[in-house]
């Protein structure tokens, strides 16, 4: 039986992998059915509509909704790890998911399963407790009836990784740092589109089916010698690296948060997974699928020159799931679980939807937001003291959006060139926001821009939030409407005015 007479089953379809992953094995003709926990993050990806593709949500904590995923399939990719750092809720978390992942293979006869795991060696006392999990779940999957692959990858350097996004930001914001001892720890990085290789190959390999295989890099090398290695592929100053012996991870990942956008959460582990030596002890792939490795100097070249390019396929802070807030969907009356606050604003343009919707899909990022954007960064600055993500994330691309993409301290939830874009705040409040911006097409040359906002407060503190902001809201929206307007060179026939409606973010379907 063909291979490709079953569609192959991608879990984490939407991360930072399997994102790549499942590009890879549509351009080698490989049916794919690629799961997500949500529908809108996987119908909006490049690859969503190829003729060989199907999209199917599912949830590796739901068994039933995985059964389901996983039917009619022959081969698995396991990609999903948890990244939850308090409390060791990703253990068990990790536990429950790897035995669904069994469960529903074998409900689905599938012949094989690969699974991307974490170069380490259970013997290690000082392994992390992620480094433990990943490979607790590889000895799960592997003690199923069906037989799983488990690639074992150390530090996995590309563009929009959090390993390689950690590398630079360090690297470009420091230019003398303090660092833990952990810097001395020999790793062997490898470059994501080796990874992706691997992952492929294993299909055309049959010796792959059921083994254990390290896949890393050509280098074996320290984190002190990767932060050189960056700051001259950069173009940068040689750095002043002094190590010291009392930052522990923790610190150093609370340290990481300061100086860049990924959150302690994932810093942590990745840190923590750092103290201990990543070094391939099992060279058999390179041997079972034989293919030139970049070294690391490469990978990071290559690494910066998708920055600069502004060609970022998948990033890490755009992985995981999109929670859509209840009082988003219709059904309820308006004031059902608890009291929803509006504020909206318009302004008539002379120009095209498609001239008013260029500027709307820019927003954020290195482009700001049309005005006061010193009131967006003291806000992210505030967000970030408190233990918010603040503005430092960025968005993957200066004017694509895709659902579920990060934008400053909002999540892309809705997205419909040239009509719609709609905003679900992740900065620290009291209660939940979102941020809507309509296009109207009115007329031939003219359309109306809407900017639409709502919040559901939490407490008297969320009340109290709303109001003391609220006079800033018309100082900013006003501001920002009448800027739009002016980079795009057309002027405003009518507004900016504020309006009242019911029948904008408050009851979306």
């Amino acid at each position: 039986m063909s291979i490709n007479s079953h569609p192959i089953l991608v879990t984490g379809a939407t991360g930072y992998v399997g994102g790549r992953l499942v590009p890879a094995l549509l351009d080698a003709g490989y049916r794919v059915r690629a799961m997500g926990r949500s529908l809108d993050k996987l119908g909006c990806r490049p690859w969503a509509r190829h003729p060989l593709i199907e999209l199917v949500v599912g949830d590796v904590l739901d068994l039933k909704s995985l059964k389901k995923a996983a039917s009619g399939c022959r081969i698995a990719y396991y990609l999903v790890h948890s990244m939850i750092a308090q409390k060791g809720q990703f253990v068990e978390a990790d536990r429950v998911a790897a035995r669904n992942m069994v469960a529903a293979a074998e409900d689905a006869e599938l012949t094989r399963m690969i699974y991307l795991g974490g170069l380490a060696e259970a013997k290690d006392k000082s392994l992390s407790k992620h480094l433990e999990s990943r490979i607790e779940v590889a000895e799960i999957l592997q003690a199923g009836s069906v037989p799983t692959t488990d690639l074992r990858a150390p530090m996995i350097l590309g563009s929009g990784s959090a390993s390689f996004e950690i590398l630079r930001y360090l690297v470009e914001r420091l230019p003398a740092m303090v660092t833990p001892r952990w810097v001395q720890s020999l790793n062997q990085p490898i470059a994501i589109r080796d990874v992706i290789a691997y992952l492929v190959g294993c299909l055309e390999h049959e010796q792959t089916v059921g083994e254990t295989l390290d896949i890393g890099g050509p280098d074996v090398l320290t984190y002190r010698d990767l932060l050189k290695i960056y700051a001259e592929e950069a173009g940068l100053r040689k750095r002043l690296i002094i190590p010291v012996p009392v930052l522990t991870p923790t610190l150093s990942a609370y340290w990481i948060r300061f100086v860049s956008p990924v959150p302690t959460s994932i810093a942590l582990p990745l840190t923590e997974g750092l103290t201990s030596d990543a070094v391939c002890t099992d060279k058999r792939i390179r041997d079972i699928i034989p293919r030139k490795l970049l070294s690391c100097r490469e990978a990071i070249r290559l690494a910066l020159d998708r920055l600069n390019q502004e060609q970022v396929d998948t990033c890490w802070m755009d992985a995981g799931e999109l929670i859509e807030p209840e009082w988003a969907h219709c059904g309820d009356a308006e004031w059902a679980g608890g009291t929803l606050m509006h504020c909206g604003y318009r302004a008539l343009l002379q120009a095209d939807a498609e001239s008013v919707w260029r500027p709307v899909s820019r927003i954020g990022g290195k482009t700001g937001w049309y005005h006061l954007d010193i009131l967006w960064r003291l806000r992210g600055m505030m967000d970030r003291m408190v233990g918010g993500v603040g503005l430092r994330r960025g968005r993957r691309h200066p004017s694509d959006l895709m659902v579920g993409d990060a934008l400053d301290f909002w999540r892309v939830l809705e997205v419909e060139p040239p009509e719609r874009l709609v905003l679900l705040a992740e900065m620290k409040t009291p209660g939940e926001a979102m941020l809507e911006f309509q296009i109207t097409a009115v007329g031939e040359n003219q359309a109306e821009l809407q900017m639409f906002s709502s919040f559901l407060p939490r407490g008297l503190g969320g009340i109290l939030y709303w109001y003391v902001l609220y006079p800033f809201h018309e100082w900013i929206f006003y501001g920002m409407l009448k800027s739009i307007a002016k980079s795009i060179g057309k002027p405003i026939v009518d507004g900016p005015q504020r309006f009242t409606s019911k029948t904008q973010t408050a009851c979306r379907y």
